[in-house]
């Protein structure tokens, strides 16, 4: 998959707003060329909840460097796929996180890994997904999406 076929997909599910940041939309500069997508029916980018998925093609000096994205060609597929599922993939809760860190190799490409900075808010990456991971990752993508969607519409419900 490549990043383009990925913003694609994940612009394509129903209700999604997608946004690459850039100078033109008043993106903060070290978030130009990262993609940005939330549930929101009406087409409105919300400026007041985290996304569900982003596809980020540089480091953030200081803060999100361990992926070591500024290599050539590389980039990230991040998913919010909740605490419970986020369990089930990595073999730990998120909370635990902190303990199991240095388990992983956040530089290996094609391969599930528990995301390197939000990992304790349930949210996992994948590294240019192709063969190995592809499914898994449209698959995931399609999970973030319905568990964005159901906190959006109990979001509303309550503002009803």
């Amino acid at each position: 998959m490549t990043k383009d076929e990925i913003i694609e997909f994940v612009a394509g599910l129903p209700g999604t707003v997608g946004m690459t940041a850039s100078e033109d939309n008043g993106a903060p500069e070290a978030a130009w060329g990262d993609s940005f997508f939330y549930y929101d029916p009406s087409g409105d980018v919300p400026t007041d909840r985290q996304p569900f998925a982003t596809v980020v093609v540089k480091d953030y000096d200081g803060f999100d460097s361990a992926s070591d994205l500024n290599r050539d060609g590389v980039f990230r597929v991040n998913m919010a796929v909740g605490r419970k599922r986020f369990e089930e993939l990595i073999g730990h809760p998120p909370a635990a996180h902190a303990d199991h860190h240095g388990d992983f190799d956040y530089t290996a490409t094609d391969r599930l890994l528990p995301h390197p900075v939000y990992a304790t808010q349930g949210w996992v990456c994948v590294l240019n997904p192709s063969a190995a991971t592809c499914e898994q990752t449209r698959s995931l993508l399609n999970e973030a999406h319905a568990l964005d969607a159901e906190r959006f519409d109990r979001r509303n419900r309550h503002r009803a």
